[in-house]
């Protein structure tokens, strides 16, 4: 967007979306409603305030006609009102909207006249190009500037000769706009039907002294405009030296009809591998967004051999918009020993369209070349190739590497009443070695399974025969897939006599991530065999407590429970941070309750103290239960306090002074700040105390609602 359009622009924030709008409802014919125009514009005449001025030049643009213009046209000299009553008589059918604002252009200046302009240009206006021909020598660019653009918009030969007559002599500030004006009637020649003439002026523009960008805009449009004569003119833009023609060739390539195109980019790609790599590789990826006339023999040429650029480019490519026909030269490409090679071609043989490419993959692995053995394996995994019998077989390879790719293959691809295949790759591996990857499989293979809990049952089984290694293997696996039966599994791995499988499962559970672990939790820290297990049990429990959402009766409960059973302070104590985080007058209480408890006392007078200062306004009984405790004594100092609403405050430091005591709760004669303070300052409205403080020397501030308990928050740390 130039400059003109951009400051016309910002006089009118929600026009162009509300145009939209309008645009859409006059596209299914002009609303008819002659009482709603009458009424909208009465609106207009009337004394009414601005804004309900623009909603009704807004909803003029869908119910008005000719008799609304005249009240609008009155708008176009009105800062305010000017782009709304623009958005109206843009929309508005007949030539009345056109004559005002023809007649308008002779009366504004400016911001004005710039937006009265473009709306000739949105109308396309063709009565108007004199005028507009006459303001492209205005002195000011801006305004001859936007008369160029609106004639291009309008794009009739008349408005297209005007530009061509002044582009060579226009000043530099305005050159731009009336080159841009050329390219937009170009486009108009184009889609009337009119190539010579659209052809002549994107040659006009190409070749006169025009910003770069314009030059560019010209060059895509004579290059489209020519059709297939035009396969030339873009052909020279991929040797030119200039970048930005490199680029406006490769964007242009993609949008250009026809095959014809395709073959001369095959050309191309071959001359620009040799002389210019780097140009190629793009030149292959432009090739491959025209999946449906691609020339895939050059695309697949240029993945076999050549620059590693081009190549990599290429075997990219090929993943999109290859075929059958690619599969050996992908295959040869996954195995070379260039990582960024073989991952490429690994990478596109991943996303090669199509079943006929899952079965071309199966039938290699019949008869299979060893080189390309291992990679065939890995590609039935990666496609999720139903081959089962196919994996099983290599499974008992005795190659490490294909037994490693077909159990990895097995965890993407086993299906869930297969499942057992895997699980006695776990539990009985065929080596040592191969034990972790069966491991990873069968973790890879439960965590995609449609039925959680029958794929827990399974895993259960297996632990009842599984030596303790391999028992921690299934527990971790349990853990990943999650659900009822895996919770309740692990739950009683938990209580097992071996200490290993109480070390993870403990572990697992503390992790868990779903609600429902919190019984299970809650009974191993009372139950569990070693106090190590119960400690990490119970801060999982608490950690539930904490972090997940539940409603507050089960919180407080879990809380209440938590406190009961934890045998340590550490554990008490973060049950009391868990009520601090939640404030409520249950969660209060609870922390006044803790205060009795000599070893609590100082970290629940802190939970109580922020508590309150959350639900004070909201809780009347929160002062009676703050009272019962000894709050930790401060220096406190009132810097200044007043009570009030916006201009009506009442200065009130003397009262706070006071009252201050040495804890950071401050204590009013009566619970009504109206009372307290000696009248309302400011009645039938919300109003604050707002206080000004130091506590220890370190200064803060605070605004409470009307009638909260004043507890002022300890200053916060500088960083």
């Amino acid at each position: 967007m130039n400059f003109t359009r951009r400051i016309a622009s910002a006089l009118i924030p929600f026009a162009l979306i509300l145009f939209s709008q309008v645009s859409s409802v006059r596209a299914d014919g002009p609303a008819t409603s002659p009482e709603k125009e009458a009424e909208l514009i009465s609106i207009l005449t009337s004394e009414a305030p601005a804004s309900e001025k623009a909603i009704a030049c807004k909803n003029l643009a869908i119910y008005g006609s000719g008799k609304a213009v005249p009240e609008l046209a009155k708008l176009l000299s009105n800062e305010q009102l000017s782009s709304w009553s623009r958005i109206a008589l843009e929309a508005i059918p007949g030539s009345e909207a056109d004559e005002a604002l023809r007649t308008a252009v002779g009366n504004l200046q400016g911001l004005l006249l710039v937006g009265t302009i473009n709306s000739i240009g949105v109308r396309r206006d063709t009565s108007a190009v004199d005028l507009l021909a006459a303001r492209l020598q205005d002195p000011d660019s801006e305004v001859a500037s936007a008369a160029a653009v609106a004639l291009g918009r309008i794009g009739s030969p008349a408005a297209a000769k005007s530009l061509q007559n002044v582009l060579a002599a226009s000043p530099a500030k305005v050159r731009s706009a009336v080159a841009e004006g050329c390219v937009l009637c170009a486009e108009r020649f184009q889609a009337d039907g009119l190539e010579t003439e659209s052809i002549a002026l994107y040659d006009f523009v190409r070749k006169a002294d025009v910003p770069e960008q314009r030059i560019l805009e010209a060059t895509r449009g004579a290059i489209l405009a020519r059709k297939k004569n035009g396969i030339p003119l873009l052909l020279e833009q991929f040797k030119s030296p200039n970048k930005g023609m490199f680029n406006i060739a490769l964007s242009t390539a993609r949008e250009f009809p026809g095959n014809d195109i395709d073959e001369a980019l095959a050309t191309e790609l071959a001359r620009a591998t040799t002389d210019a790599p780097d140009r190629a590789a793009l030149i292959v990826t432009a090739m491959a967004d025209r999946p449906n006339t691609v020339v895939l023999p050059a695309i697949l040429k240029a993945a076999k051999a050549g620059p590693k650029q081009v190549r990599t480019s290429a075997l990219e490519a090929l993943g999109r918009v290859g075929n059958t026909t690619c599969l050996s030269t992908l295959l040869e490409s996954g195995i070379e020993t260039d990582p960024a090679i073989s991952q490429t071609a690994k990478k596109a043989l991943a996303e090669l369209p199509g079943e006929s490419i899952d079965k071309e993959i199966v039938a290699r692995l019949a008869k299979p070349d060893p080189k390309l053995y291992v990679l065939l394996i890995e590609l039935i995994g990666n496609r999720r190739i139903d081959a089962l019998p196919t994996l099983l077989k290599a499974v008992d390879n005795s190659d490490k590497s294909i037994r490693s790719a077909a159990l990895t293959s097995l965890g993407n691809t086993v299906p869930a009443d297969k499942l057992s295949v895997l699980i006695k790759q776990v539990v009985t591996p065929k080596t040592a070695d191969d034990a972790p990857l069966a491991q990873q499989a069968l973790k890879t293979a439960c965590v995609r399974m449609p039925d959680r809990d029958a794929c827990s049952t399974e895993l259960a089984a297996a632990l009842e025969r599984a030596p303790v290694p391999t028992k921690i293997a299934l527990l971790k696996i349990l853990g990943a897939v999650s659900g009822t039966k895996a919770l309740q599994t692990i739950g009683v791995a938990a209580k097992n006599n071996d200490p290993q499988l109480q070390d993870v499962a403990s572990e697992l559970l503390g992790d868990w991530m779903t609600i429902d672990a919190a019984p299970v939790l809650l009974d191993l820290a009372k139950n569990a065999p070693a106090e190590k297990f119960q400690i990490r049990a119970m801060r999982g429990y608490i950690k539930v407590a904490r972090q997940f959402t539940m409603s507050e009766p089960e919180r407080i409960e879990m809380c209440k429970l938590a406190t009961e059973a934890a045998q340590r302070i550490p554990e008490k104590k973060l049950v009391v941070e868990v009520l601090k985080r939640y404030p409520s007058l249950e969660t209060l209480k609870m922390a006044v309750k803790a205060y009795q408890n000599p070893e609590l006392k100082e970290d629940a007078a802190a939970a109580a103290l922020v508590i309150a200062q959350k639900i004070a306004d909201k809780s009347p009984e929160a002062r009676e239960l703050l009272g019962s405790i000894e709050l930790n004594k401060v220096k406190l100092e009132i810097i200044k306090a007043e009570y009030g609403s916006g201009a009506s405050q009442k200065d009130v430091t003397e009262i706070l002074q006071k009252q201050a005591t040495d804890t950071p709760l401050i204590s009013l004669s009566t619970a009504s700040y109206n009372e307290a303070f000696g009248g309302d300052p400011a009645p039938n409205a919300a109003k604050q105390l707002k206080v000004q403080y130091k506590i220890n020397d370190k200064p803060a501030d605070v605004s409470l609602p009307e009638n909260a308990l004043i507890i002022l928050p300890m200053p916060k740390e500088k960083k």
